[in-house]
């Protein structure tokens, strides 16, 4: 009789452990940029199986004039939990009120890479000279709506040369709503620039993309990407349980080989080269 007493308390307190785990389970509305929008599909699953919470992923890019631009979806009102974008344009949702104060967490470091329909000759970028020479020979250019974008556009294209300049951005389209690599892909645009983590999932063996490299060190831009709780989050915990898991070791790799670097490995890595 003890036995079957003691099996039944167990199967009780197993029950009440099971429902309190449903009744503790969260629904967070995270939103993403694009550069690190694939990494987090792969990694959402993961948390969820976890956690036991389940995440609604959204995306969109981190500034621009696009409607589906983050500033932009806060500033009409969309609600959600967890932001991860550019780190600048985090720090001015928070400035703004959006985000809350404190809550920014740096996620990953990503890097402008550029690409070439699957099959192509990848180009010789390595250096400064060789790559004004891919971009003044390009038939077509392609370039994102968002922080790789910008810096071309503002910081790259400019240096080429004054009139280089004019002759680059005839040929230029910026890329808004969508992938910098599917139009490349496609053969509607010769090249292309985006953060390396947007180009990954379009190439590799089945992809319809290849991926030249980054572009060499001169014109480099590393964003460094962060995530901070939405002001009025209805799941703050949850979305700091969330940021805790993305920060963890043991998801190295995969950020890895989507084409990130976590942020402290590259903070550690700048300490040990000053």
């Amino acid at each position: 009789m003890k036995s079957i007493t003691s099996k039944v308390n167990s199967f009780f307190f197993a029950s009440l452990l099971l429902v309190a785990g449903v009744i503790n389970a969260a629904t967070i509305e995270v939103v993403s940029s694009g550069a690190f929008y694939a990494t987090m599909e792969k990694l959402k699953p993961v948390f969820e199986e976890k956690s036991g919470h389940k995440v609604n992923l959204h995306s969109g890019s981190s500034m621009g004039a696009s409607p589906t631009a983050i500033p932009n979806r806060l500033k009409r009102g969309e609600t959600f939990d967890l932001i991860m974008l550019a780190s600048g344009q985090l720090d001015k949702m928070i400035a703004d009120g959006f985000a809350v104060k404190g809550s920014r967490v740096d996620l990953v470091h990503s890097s402008i890479g550029m690409t070439v329909r699957k099959g192509q000759p990848k180009p010789d970028i390595s250096t400064k000279a060789k790559f004004d020479k891919v971009l003044l020979d390009a038939k077509s250019i392609g370039y994102s709506a968002s922080a790789s974008g910008t810096h071309l556009a503002k910081d790259v294209f400019p240096r080429v040369g004054v009139n280089e300049y004019h002759h680059i951005m005839g040929k230029s389209k910026l890329i808004v709503g969508d992938r910098v690599a599917t139009w490349v892909g496609r053969g509607d645009l010769e090249i292309g620039f985006q953060q390396i983590s947007e180009i990954v999932p379009f190439a590799g063996k089945n992809g319809t993309v290849d991926l030249v490299g980054p572009i060499p060190a001169p014109y480099q831009k590393v964003t460094i990407f962060s995530a901070g709780v939405a002001k009025g989050s209805k799941e703050p915990a949850a979305a700091q349980e969330l940021v805790k898991f993305l920060t963890s070791k043991e998801i190295y790799p995969l950020i890895i080989e989507e084409g990130l670097q976590p942020a402290a490995l590259a903070t550690a890595g700048n300490g040990k080269k000053k």
